[in-house]
This record gives structure tokens, sequence and C-alpha cells, in this order.
């Protein structure tokens, strides 16, 4: 039997393709959201998610290939709020509005990316996921931005790219580093930025 990132057994073949029983799945990712965003949530192990659910260690590798893929899916099902898009016509407005939904989404489960965040250094599958999930969040933005462009809202010499690295790596700062609040005004003051470089935000 193999041995994953975090030194724990890891059944030769983790996953069968049987279906999840919808409660058994609910318990399993409310556990591991729980210990993940605890005080000690780096160290939430399989055995301690199996303990908590009420279920045993192979029917979670049954369903998850390692416990990264768990702990991703509890902090992605509970970030993945919807969150608005909206298209007033207005670049500042449009930001602003996006910004907030986005900052109030990542507020509620701030803890829980941290830990995320730690798991993905040690385990592929989290990093992968972690991945697809900032992907995804900054293809949104760039749509945004890019209605804003091709309205001249923005220069267009505006590098898009690095606006959402700007944008992005502001929440990520204040999440996993600063450990302070992105807030609704952060929000304001940061769309403005963007949209008015050069005034007072």
């Amino acid at each position: 039997m193999s041995l994953d990132v975090a030194g724990e057994p890891v059944p030769p073949r983790p996953h069968t393709g049987r279906r999840r029983n919808p409660a058994v799945r609910k318990a399993v990712l409310d556990c591991a959201a729980e210990l993940l965003a605890g005080p000690d949530g780096m160290a939430v192990s399989i055995d301690a998610i199996a303990q908590a659910a009420g279920v045993s260690k192979h029917t979670i590798y049954r369903w998850w290939p390692s416990k990264g893929a768990v702990l991703l899916e509890a902090t992605v099902e509970r970030a993945q709020k919807e969150v608005t898009i909206p298209d007033t016509g207005a670049l500042a407005a449009d930001l602003e509005a996006f910004l907030a939904d986005t900052f109030r989404a990542v507020e509620e489960v701030a803890p829980l990316l941290r830990g995320l965040m730690a798991e993905a250094l040690r385990d592929t599958v989290a990093a992968e996921g972690m991945r697809e999930f900032i992907a995804a969040r900054r293809n949104e933005l760039r749509g945004l931005l890019v209605r804003g462009l091709d309205r001249g809202e923005l220069p267009a010499e505006t590098d898009l790219e690095l606006t959402i690295d700007q944008i992005y790596g502001l929440m990520w700062y204040r999440i996993l580093i600063a450990r302070s609040p992105v807030t609704a005004e952060v929000a304001t003051r940061l769309a403005r930025a963007v949209t008015r470089p050069g005034t007072p935000a």
C-alpha cells in the first residue's frame, strides 16, 4: 500500500466510481470544513475527518483520491457562492459590485482558504484544484475588464493580466499574510484605483 504526502496509507484503487451517498458526502465535507477552519487546521487527517463524520477511511478514499481532494471540495463548495457579474454599462460600478460580492464570499471562508493553501503545498490534487478555482475567478474578472476596455473606460494600453494580478494579489495578501478583512469599503477603493488611476481612492 502506498503513502500520500502526509505519510498516510492510500489504497491502491482510491476511487471505484461508486455513486456517493449524498448524506454521507455532506457529513464528510461539513466535518472536513469544520476541522480545517479550526485552530489546528493544518493537522487535519483522514482519520480525524472519518471519525468526525462517522464513516470509515475506506469510504473516504473510495470517493476522494487524497486528503487534499476532500479539503478542496469542502472549501470550494463553500466559496463557490453566486458572485454577481453585472453589466450596467459602467465599469466603475460593475467592478465595485463584482469585488464586493467576491470579497464577501471569500471572507466567509477565509480560514478554510488559508488551510487549503497550506494543504496545496503538500498535495498535488489540492494544488491543481486551487489553480482551477483561481483561474475561473480570474476569467470572470477578465471578462468584466475587457468590456470596460472595449467601451474606452480603460486606457488602450492597459495590461489586463497585471491588473488582475494586482486585484487578486491584494485579496490573497490580506487573507493569507496580513489576515486583515477584505470589506466592501476595500472593494470600493480598489475599483476606484483601477478605473480612475491617479485620483485618490
